[in-house]
Order: structure tokens, then C-alpha cells, then sequence
């Protein structure tokens, strides 16, 4: 009897250990070993951010044109245009402020006896000048705001991009490394389609009906722009937008459903154009956006990301929602897959996009103006 009680005893110990042993495993798989930084935030070795995680499916770039946040979020492409030269004139110190400078100090614009001419001619050379500078901060493309006030004349769009692409020419900046960014009017996408022809390459904005995504993604622009939160913000305070009810109506929100339509057109019949999620207001857009080629995201969505560790078996937890399969599954009607020209877009477009296309003009030509307003004020720079 005592042997017997005895052996129940150590299978009784043996028992014991070996739940012990899976209690300490199963635990030390999910608090890992923690290690504490400078801040008091814990990382966990073999973790790693949810930035590095949605990263892998799309190429994340920061929003923004304060300086000092290149090195927290160095950014993999760039736009110059005139909200930048505005915020580089309020901000003497930084880095870009010689460039303008440099422009305005160029003996070939402050030659033109017209105004208006030496006035345009200093912002070509000072949007090329921090083009060129930003060209050597980034490894992907510098994207060059085109003069809104030109977005319903085809032929005047690219005679300033051809203006453009020679100045950047003589600064040693390649064409392969620039695009040039053009609202999307039918002029617009004319532009882009005859630009293109040449091999120029562009970056079609205010993108906010699927017909002028289509119409964009026919005409070849390389890059496709639509601002995902404007269109759900517009929805909240308005109705009577065919294209958005629909998408309330199946229970999406109108600018990811745009998007998400948008990308597999593109993707389900082979055309180049890359497209890009704009106005992403939070890290569930992000997350809703998943495998679409850019999402230009707020330092806010950067850093809550950057901030927020995913374990490696978290990683493979979030899901792409965009992808060859997501096109080739997604259904168009036979109106959706005409040829597009300008009278089908007309009647193609809401007052959504008609709307936000308009404010998104006012608001560039409105910058353009203060931009050489402030030219105008400040010419010749000092020590020239």
C-alpha cells in the first residue's frame, strides 16, 4: 500500500510540473519579455508596430509640411505646392527657405517688365527649387502642384508642366523622379492623357465620382488622388447624390466605398494608374484601406500606430482588403464600363463631386494668389 501510495504521489508531482510548465509558457507567450525605453513605453521583443505592420501592405506617407517631423516619419514621396511655399515664407528658419530665396533672387524672372509674368515665373522657380531640395530627402517621387487656375484650359495645363519639367531639367532633377499634379476636370484629364503620351508622368487630385476616376484611369495618369474623408463629411450634411446614397444605402461610407470601387476598376482591367487614399481621418480608414498603393496619412494616425505593438501573430491578423483577387471579384455595370469623354462625365457627376471639385480649385487658386501676393511684398529678397 505504501509503494502504491508513494507512485500515485510522484504522478500526482509530475502532473503538477507539467501544468505549471504550460501555465509558464502560455504566459510567457503572451507578455513575451518587456523592456522598458527612456519614456516608459514597454516594447516586446519579437513585437513590432502596427505601422510596420499595415506598411507591408501599403506605402504609408505622412501628411505634412512641418520639417521637423522628417526624421520621426521620413516620408517616401513628396507634393510641392503653394500651401508649402506658404508655410516655408511663416517659417524663416527652415531648410527650404534658400530655395525661395534663390528664386526670387533669379535675374531671368526679375528681367519681365509684366507683373504678372515676373510674379509666375518666381513661383515656377521657387516650387522647382524645393522640389529639387525634397528630391534629395526622398526616395520616391516629387509630386509639383500645376496653377489650379488653369484646370479648365488642356493646352495651358501642359504648356506650365512642360515650363516645369525645363526648369527642373536644369536643376539635374530626372523626369522619372517627378509628377505633376492636376485637378480633375475634363481638361484635366485631357491634359494628363496627352502628358502622358510623352511620357510625363501625372498625379490627377480631386478625385471624388468613380466617372472621373475611370475617365482618369483611361486617359493613363500614373498617379489617381481621392480624399476619402471630404466625401463621408459632405454625406453627413447633404443629400441627393446618387452615387453616395447607394453606398449608404449597402451600408458603407461613401469615401472608402469610392476608393475601394476605384481601385478594383483599376486593378480588374489592367490599367497603370496607382492609386492614392487621401483626407484618412483615423486608423480604421487605414485599416479599411488596406493593400491600395498610398494612403497619405495625419501624424496623429502616424503616431497612435507607431505607438500601438502588435505581437507577430497579431501581424498576420490584419487583413488586405484590396488586392488582385478584391478586382477580379468585383462587379461593374455595363453604363460603368463605357469609354468616358466630357459629356458622359458631366452627366456622370453628382453634386458631390461638382462641389468638393469646385471648393478644392478655390481653395488651391486662393493659395496661388497669396503666394504671389507675398512674392510681391517680399521681392527683391534681402542681400540680392
Amino acid at each position: 500500500m505504501l509503494f502504491f501510495s508513494i507512485s500515485i504521489t510522484l504522478h500526482f508531482l509530475k502532473f503538477v510540473l507539467l501544468l505549471l510548465m504550460l501555465v509558464s509558457l502560455s504566459i510567457s507567450r503572451f507578455i513575451k519579455l518587456r523592456i522598458f525605453t527612456d519614456f516608459g513605453l514597454p516594447i516586446f521583443i519579437g513585437a513590432s508596430t502596427e505601422l510596420d505592420a499595415v506598411s507591408s501592405f501599403s506605402e504609408i506617407v505622412p501628411d505634412t509640411v512641418v520639417f521637423d517631423d522628417f526624421q520621426k516619419f521620413p516620408p517616401t514621396a513628396a507634393t510641392v505646392s503653394s500651401s508649402l511655399l506658404l508655410g516655408i515664407c511663416s517659417l524663416p528658419d527652415t531648410i527650404f527657405r534658400s530655395a525661395v530665396d534663390t528664386a526670387l533672387a533669379d535675374s531671368g524672372c526679375s528681367g519681365l517688365e509684366n507683373d504678372a509674368l515676373r510674379l509666375s515665373c518666381f513661383a515656377n522657380k521657387a516650387l522647382v527649387n524645393v522640389g529639387g531640395d525634397l528630391s534629395k530627402m526622398v526616395p520616391g517621387r516629387v509630386s509639383t502642384e500645376v496653377d489650379a487656375r488653369l484646370a479648365y484650359d488642356t493646352h495651358g495645363i501642359i504648356r506650365k508642366v512642360h515650363d516645369l519639367l525645363k526648369l527642373y531639367n536644369e536643376i539635374d532633377v530626372p523626369p522619372e523622379r517627378l509628377l505633376f499634379k492636376i485637378p480633375s476636370t475634363w481638361q484635366g484629364i485631357e491634359a494628363s492623357r496627352l502628358l502622358e503620351s510623352e511620357g510625363i508622368q501625372t498625379h490627377l487630385t480631386f478625385v471624388y465620382s468613380f466617372a472621373q476616376a475611370a475617365a482618369a484611369a483611361q486617359a493613363g495618369a500614373s498617379v489617381i488622388q481621392i480624399f476619402v474623408g471630404r466625401l463621408r463629411d459632405w454625406s453627413r450634411n447633404h443629400a441627393d447624390d446618387p452615387e453616395i446614397e447607394a453606398a449608404l444605402k449597402r451600408g458603407e461610407d461613401p469615401g472608402l466605398a469610392l476608393a475601394t470601387k476605384a481601385y478594383n476598376y483599376i486593378h480588374k482591367y489592367g490599367y497603370k494608374s496607382k492609386l492614392m487614399a487621401a483626407a484618412v481621418r483615423n486608423k480604421q480608414d487605414l485599416f479599411s484601406l488596406l493593400g491600395v498603393d498610398y494612403i497619405i496619412a495625419p501624424l496623429k494616425v502616424l503616431q497612435s500606430l507607431k505607438e500601438s505593438i502588435t505581437t507577430p501573430d497579431e501581424k498576420y491578423s490584419f487583413v488586405q482588403r484590396l488586392s488582385s483577387h478584391s478586382a477580379v471579384a468585383y462587379s461593374f455595370s455595363e453604363e460603368e464600363l463605357i469609354t468616358w469623354d466630357q459629356l458622359s462625365l458631366a452627366s456622370a457627376m453628382g453634386p458631390a463631386s461638382v462641389e468638393l471639385l469646385a471648393a478644392g480649385l478655390d481653395g488651391y487658386v486662393n493659395q496661388a494668389k497669396r503666394v504671389e501676393e507675398l512674392f510681391a511684398k517680399i521681392w527683391p529678397p534681402p542681400n540680392v
